[in-house]
């Protein structure tokens, strides 16, 4: 019999925690599994959690929760014999997705029963251990008005993209690989080690998880009218063969900066200072993913699942400013003097 651990973060997404409990025991498979609960009860909790857990030879550590919470489980499994298992109830869930992992809880438990082990990369910024992206400049700088927001959500954060991009100021930065030293004047830097954001945005489209390299695109700068198509190629997953985009793979990467500032490791912003230190940390996770797919109609229809709600989200965001907008100038036209 494996053992299996639930972390769960009880103020993360909308799922009602004592539902999941009871799900839990529907699906989890009591011929294979023997199962526990643990609730975290403050920022880094998780942390201790998965290590004490890893530590008591665990089998899997399932986190429930967002983006933060499997950033902060996984950095305790790393280079561990305990497996993680995701039940994704974030906003973006980003590495989720990048596994296939299915959005919904029933389904996501069944992968657990079905227990296919993989394992894969993961990278470090500046000693930071990180498992979808990492970066600087614009996508770091809204991840912290996101943080700031107090509402979470696709909305929110495509709402401090738009307000944001109108002020934001490119940066010129050196960028040292194996392979030598350049300069570029850029809108934002990503490192990616998982090929998107989180809600199908994919900022490292080619980017493989278990191939010991990073995925860095740079965004130079652009004009307004260059947006669209940005950001219709950014969750069509063709950004890469975008004429302001320029990208490489490395495995080590140094980016120099004239003024300390802040950076993003999946989605957290934190404060750093002009030298940043990006590395690809080769085999360094266990994780429970789906069984490999027949390569054919299923996976066409997921990649258009994706292209779809890319453009759901989208259109919502640029509706919901629309909308705003309209009520403001219907408030200023109806303003008495």
């Amino acid at each position: 019999m494996k053992k299996i651990v639930f972390i769960i973060n009880p103020i993360s997404g909308t799922q009602n925690k004592d539902s999941l409990v009871k799900l839990f025991g529907e699906i989890i498979d009591s011929s294979k599994f023997t199962w526990e609960i643990a609730y975290t009860e403050r920022a880094g909790h998780a942390v201790e959690l998965a290590a004490q857990a890893a530590k008591d030879n665990i089998d899997i550590v399932v986190a429930v929760g967002g983006d933060g919470t499997i950033n902060e489980i996984a950095r305790s499994l790393v280079h561990t014999d305990t497996a993680l298992a995701i039940l994704p109830l974030g906003s973006g869930n980003g590495l989720a997705r990048h596994l296939r992992i299915p959005l919904e809880v029933k389904k996501a438990l069944q992968v657990i029963n079905e227990g296919v082990t993989e394992t894969i990369d993961y990278g470090k910024i500046n000693g930071t251990s990180f498992f979808c992206t990492c970066g600087v400049g614009f996508d770091a700088f809204v991840s912290l008005k996101f943080a700031e927001a107090g509402r979470r959500g696709p909305l929110t954060y495509l709402e401090k993209t738009l307000l944001e991009s109108l002020n934001y100021k490119p940066e010129t930065y050196e960028l040292e690989t194996e392979d030598g030293t350049q300069k570029y004047k850029a809108f934002l830097i990503a490192c990616g080690n998982a090929s998107q954001y989180g809600n199908n945005a994919y900022i490292a489209p080619q980017a493989t998880i278990t191939d010991g390299l990073l995925d860095v695109t740079i965004l130079e700068p652009f004009t307004v009218l260059d947006v669209p198509s940005l950001a219709f190629q950014l969750f069509n997953k063709t950004i890469d063969q975008n004429s302001h985009i320029k990208s490489f793979r490395c495995k080590n990467l140094r980016i120099h900066r004239m003024c300390e500032g802040v950076v993003h490791y999946d989605g957290d912003p934190i404060k750093m200072g002009k030298d940043i230190d990006v590395e690809v940390i080769t085999k360094g996770l266990k994780v429970i993913i789906p069984p490999e797919k027949k390569k054919s109609n299923t996976n066409m229809l997921d990649k258009a699942s994706g292209y779809i709600n890319g453009l759901k989200t989208l259109n919502e965001a640029i509706f919901n400013d629309i909308t705003s907008r309209n009520k403001e100038f219907i408030k200023k036209l109806t303003k008495k003097d």
